[in-house]
């Protein structure tokens, strides 16, 4: 089923209250605060800057302290959550078909030596020096389900966090997997419908991915970088008076130069309002060189497969901000395509970037990492407050008004930005299901007694990996015996 923005107001307002509910069930400790925490979230006046000012709210109806504690011994049932978020209505393309999208959102927090599980994660330089920063936080790995068509609206399914000890394409293997899973189990992917497409970039390992999600109705594409080589087929075998192994690999096509290029299979050319005129050329059957180092250590006992695939290169006539236009190279687990399926692979990666979007709301409208939490456990649950918060206004498109400011261009009815739904929020709140209890009236605890001092000082945590990754296959296999 597929979610229609144009729904009624009745049934929009029914799948509202009903995910409301489910929310409240998913929390099994401290569920009243923090469903109103959620509730203050989506309802407070501007972006989310402290917690303390979102005890201030009408809709948070208990302390400050109430607050603070929730978080810190609250529990929320993710897996619980997942399934009420896959059983959602979701967005497909306008041929029917899934488009996913994964990617890597950072938690940074430089000054937090107390704050355990903490990683290097990777941050691109800003201000005259533009280059890349490895900043201490917690990064997080997420996917999202795509709309079609030029929207800042994406459908969040998952969020994953990379901890120390975890090797970051394995978790993301084991996030793609369950989340396609869960929504077969819903119902949204049925035999016989389009497989489901998976968008990421170039951070990720995407042969490995689809060599581990071989057995699930999806295809692949991930953006790669422009220094990259791929490899034709080997060809027919041809007997030599020496013999010897048949050759598995044939030329070699450099990304850097064009004369090693031979003749594409597929050409095509679209014109687009927003990049102009779009070029795209196609080379089938193209595979990359696989070696015995990463996520293929465990396959040292064996000959790593060969992985065909359709490697494309796009080229737009402009970008925004008279930016200097450079080719994407793009690869997809797919082979034999037809000029559509070009078409639409590089189209649905260009919606990848409806994620960034995302992020950004959730970084600077619902301040997901505007807090200053100490544990990783209480970062696992808030942000599992905001992926709520942000679901609920993602129901909420077809019941609120365009509460716009005088200095903003009107909208479209019911076409709205996560931003200014959520400005009206507030008008819709009273109308959905609110299961929270009313706070019990209560007193303040004594706290610390005047003058005293803490003396118990908090653990210290190192930032970085714990588990090494082994680099040679020697290495691998003495680790394992």
């Amino acid at each position: 089923m597929s979610l229609a923005v144009d729904a009624p107001a009745c049934q929009a307002l029914a799948l509202l209250s009903r995910f409301r509910v489910e929310f409240y069930e998913c929390l099994y400790a401290r569920s009243d605060a923090l469903f109103e925490l959620t509730d203050a979230v989506l309802c407070a006046d501007g972006p989310v800057k402290t917690l303390v000012e979102l005890s201030l709210t009408a809709e948070h109806r208990r302390g400050h302290g109430a607050l603070y504690a929730a978080l810190d011994r609250g529990w929320l049932e993710p897996a619980r959550l997942r399934r009420a978020l896959a059983s959602l209505p979701l967005s497909k393309a306008a041929d029917g078909r899934i488009v996913l999208a994964v990617d890597v959102s950072n938690w940074l927090r430089p000054d937090a030596p107390t704050s355990d599980d903490r990683l290097f994660c990777h941050v691109y330089g800003r201000g005259d020096r533009k280059t890349d920063q490895l900043v201490p936080g917690w990064p997080y790995s997420f996917v999202a389900a795509l709309e079609t068509g030029r929207t800042s609206w994406v459908a969040l399914l998952d969020a994953v966090r990379l901890g120390p000890a975890d090797d970051a394409t394995a978790v993301t293997a084991a996030q793609l997997h369950d989340v396609v899973e869960r929504l077969t189990q819903a119902g949204h992917w049925q035999q016989g419908d389009p497989e489901i497409l998976i968008m990421m970039d170039s951070g990720y390992d995407v042969a490995y991915l689809s060599h581990a999600l071989a057995n699930l109705p999806v295809v692949l594409v991930g953006r790669l970088r422009s220094d990259r080589v791929m490899l034709r087929d080997a060809g027919p075998a041809r007997s030599t008076p020496r013999g010897g192994r048949p050759r598995r690999h044939g030329g070699v096509l450099t990304f850097a130069k064009p004369e090693s290029w031979h003749r594409p299979e597929v050409t095509t050319a679209t014109d687009t309002t927003r990049y102009g005129k779009a070029e795209a050329l196609a080379w089938d059957r193209m595979h990359p060189r696989l070696t015995h180092r990463g996520p293929w250590l465990n396959h040292a006992k064996e000959e790593l497969p060969i992985l065909h695939g359709t490697l494309i290169r796009l080229v737009v006539e402009r970008l925004p901000g008279d930016r200097d236009p450079k080719p994407v190279w793009l690869w997809c687990s797919a082979t034999a395509a037809t000029p559509a399926d070009v078409d639409r692979w590089w189209q649905s990666f260009l919606r990848r970037f409806d994620l960034e979007h995302t992020f950004r709301l959730l970084k600077q409208t619902l301040g997901w990492t505007a807090p200053k939490i100490r544990h990783a456990d209480s970062a696992d649950l808030w942000t599992w407050l905001i992926i709520a918060a942000h679901t609920q206004l993602r129901l909420a498109r077809p019941l609120a008004e365009d509460l716009r400011r005088p200095w903003e261009r009107p909208a479209e009815p019911r076409r709205l930005t996560p931003a200014r739904v959520r400005r009206g929020f507030r008008n819709i709140r009273p109308t959905t299901a609110r299961p929270a209890a009313a706070p019990k009236p209560t007193k303040p605890g004594p706290g610390r007694p005047p003058g005293s001092k803490n003396k118990q000082r908090a653990t210290r945590h190192d930032v970085g990996k714990t588990v090494k990754r082994a680099e040679t296959i020697k290495e691998h296999q003495a680790r394992r015996g």
